[in-house]
């Protein structure tokens, strides 16, 4: 049965593309966008989140498209766009929702659909399937199935990919939950893990992205607790990570689109149960606020140093919401920048992998490149792609106004040792 099997996938962003790239070495696959411009450039070769190589795209025999017809002949249909939140910390479901739409308009009788989107328990059932049937006339369980097998790549991270990593999946009868572990099972070589129903997938999906969230909001408040004490954190947690069973996690920006968004989308459920959050909350509180601070200790350390706020220059090398990324996303960096720029901070913005056009579509800011920028009294190693490790403290030449400056090294990646005098450090 399997080797008759068409797949499309839904969503062609740093989940999609990855995925629907596996699936084609073993089967036929439509790889369908709603964005005309990203099919486009995926057909010239191009993958703008750098998730995938020109040389792997030329490899694939994807059909991509952004016509939902294509999706009709797919037995196995994946959809996988993005989740995101409102204004007021809410789930914002108009791309699962419409993707639902599309699929239901489009599905055959016999297809399985699964999700890999993140979604609040529940959603898959109570949002998703009624959404199918109303737009396939068919009825769930019978005429078409439904699965749910959440994403565990990171962006970046090229060792723990979609193949290699265990993959959960789950549906609502052993039937079609066998039928996803030998369907995913045929390219996943991590492994298949089979959750005993949709719900508990959706939730552990969750739960695996606040269990980061908790732990760095953690070494987030010891760094906040530092700065009063005025000593080290880093020093801190070198001494604390002498003992053998000490977990280390390092305080952080924690930015990005699953992290946060898990533990809103978590609590949103448990709240309408009566359940109010007393850790997860608190913790992406602490979290939410890491920008700021970062930017009222500078701003302390310029006023040290006898330097007017209003005539400050700050130079921020890093904006993507994690290293060697392009995504711009829930950057926690803005945060820095805005708190900056409100005490009349002049900041110039340097990222080797962020396009400027996103730049400016999401923040309505300028990205410089690095030749560009201008002298400063201070610079942020927001985000240490690796650009910016390999050149470590030599990038720092000519980047100050006159002889000393202030180099803050949010991820600590800079060696101590090595430092020049002129420099003055300081560490999240």
């Amino acid at each position: 049965m399997l080797h008759n099997l068409k797949i499309a996938v839904v969503g062609l962003g740093y989940v999609g593309l990855p995925v629907a790239v596996a699936f084609n070495q073993k089967y036929p696959v439509t790889g369908y966008d709603i964005s005309t411009a990203r099919i486009q450039a995926l057909l010239l070769g191009v993958d703008k989140t750098h998730e995938v190589s020109r040389e792997e795209l030329a490899k694939t025999t994807i059909a991509f498209t952004s016509d939902p017809a294509d999706l009709q002949d797919a037995g196995f249909i994946i959809i996988a766009v993005p989740s995101a939140l409102d204004e007021n910390h809410l789930p914002e479901l108009s791309a699962l929702k419409a993707a639902s739409k599309c699929v239901g308009q489009q599905i055959k009788k016999g297809a399985v659909v699964v999700y890999e989107t993140i979604v609040g328990p529940g959603m898959t059932e109570e949002i998703c399937i009624p959404l199918l049937e109303k737009y396939s006339g068919y009825e769930n369980g019978k005429e078409f199935f439904v699965g749910y097998s959440p994403a565990r790549t990171v962006p970046g991270d090229k060792k723990n990919n979609f193949k290699t990593m265990k993959k959960v999946v789950a549906s609502q009868s052993e039937e079609v939950t066998e039928f996803l572990a030998q369907v995913y099972g045929s390219v996943v070589n991590g492994g298949i893990y089979k959750a005993p129903s949709i719900q508990v997938a959706e939730t552990a999906k969750l739960i695996e992205n606040i269990q980061r969230d908790v732990n760095v909001a953690l070494m987030n408040e010891l760094a906040l607790i530092c700065e009063r004490l005025e000593i080290d954190t880093q020093e801190v947690l070198a001494t604390a990570g002498s003992k053998r069973d000490f977990v280390k996690t390092m305080p952080n920006l924690v930015g990005g689109q699953e992290i946060g968004l898990a533990s809103f989308y978590l609590t949103d459920k448990v709240k309408m149960l009566g359940h109010s959050s007393d850790v997860i909350l608190p913790g992406r509180k602490i979290n939410d606020r890491m920008g700021q601070f970062i930017a009222q200790a500078l701003m302390k350390k310029m006023k040290q140093e006898n330097i007017l706020l209003s005539e400050g220059k700050v130079i921020i090398l890093g904006l993507s919401f994690k290293e060697d990324v392009p995504d711009l996303r829930n950057s926690k960096v803005v945060d820095i920048v805005k708190e900056l720029k409100l005490h009349g901070i002049n900041v110039q913005l340097a990222d080797p992998y962020a396009s400027a056009e996103d730049a400016q579509s999401h923040y309505e800011a300028d990205l410089l490149s690095y030749h560009e920028l201008k002298p400063a009294h201070a610079v942020v190693l927001a985000v240490p792609h690796k650009t910016y490790k390999d050149n470590s403290w030599k990038q720092f030449d000519g980047l100050f106004i006159g002889e000393r400056g202030i180099v803050f090294d949010i991820k600590g990646v800079l060696e101590e040792a090595k430092k020049p005098e002129k420099i003055q450090l300081w560490r999240l």
